[in-house]
């Protein structure tokens, strides 16, 4: 169901809000620099308020990538919402500097409650062709081999918990090598999870089992095998 205008300037007012005090904080505790001068401070042709809110709302609608969705609906539809619009490669430019801003926000704003019922899974997130690993130059160092049940990856992992309506209640991003079942990992998932959480059989692990065998934690663990994986 397509997202209404209404319902866009609603999300942009709460955004922006959030950035005013994120900036207030920012500014409050901040250092000085160094050589005691002023540095020039550019401002953006769109705010981050605005880029924040169309990366959010492409979350709203069916659009199966951000390209398709920026280029014939926003750039199309929403002129009278963002009328200082960038071309769609300066926008992606743009994207990685208010990544702090968006997992921030994400965090205080954007979680569901748990209702006792939750799911928990991981998903690869690969940053290059495999044949182009040795030459990547902006994830070297961050991004490790991992291995997804379509074969091998080079790039991250992302963690996630939601509730049994689909809302996110955690997530967690990690590099592509570490273990579904690594407990540290697992732990800060589920630190304010209880009831019944729900996994494949890649959570299972004896680990695990003893970590969440335990009368004082208010969480049970079920691993879920499929069906045809039985036969």
């Amino acid at each position: 169901m397509e997202i209404t205008k209404d319902k866009i300037t609603e999300i942009f007012c709460i955004i922006d809000e959030f950035c005013q005090e994120y900036d207030k904080e920012i500014a409050r505790m901040s250092i000085c620099e160094p050589d005691g001068r002023k540095h020039r401070n550019r401002t953006w042709t769109m705010s981050r308020s605005e880029i924040m809110t169309i990366l959010i709302c492409f979350h709203f609608n069916t659009f199966r990538n951000f390209k398709h969705y920026y280029l014939f609906y926003v750039k199309m539809h929403l002129c009278d919402l963002f009328p200082k619009q960038l071309s769609y490669n300066r926008f992606v430019e743009l994207e990685s500097r208010v990544s702090v801003e968006m997992m921030l926000f994400l965090q205080l704003f954007c979680f569901g409650r748990c209702t006792g019922i939750s799911f928990i899974d991981s998903t690869c997130i690969p940053v290059c062709h495999n044949k182009r690993i040795t030459r990547n130059k902006v994830f070297r160092g961050y991004a490790e081999r991992g291995k997804s049940t379509m074969g091998w990856y080079f790039g991250f992992k992302l963690h996630l918990i939601c509730n049994e309506r689909g809302e996110l209640l955690n997530f967690m991003l990690t590099k592509a090598n570490v273990d579904d079942r690594n407990i540290d990992v697992f732990n800060r998932l589920s630190d304010n999870v209880f009831g019944k959480l729900f996994a494949d059989k890649g959570y299972i692990s004896q680990g695990l089992f003893e970590r969440l065998f335990n009368p004082n934690r208010s969480l049970g663990f079920l691993c879920v095998v499929r069906q045809r994986e039985i036969l």
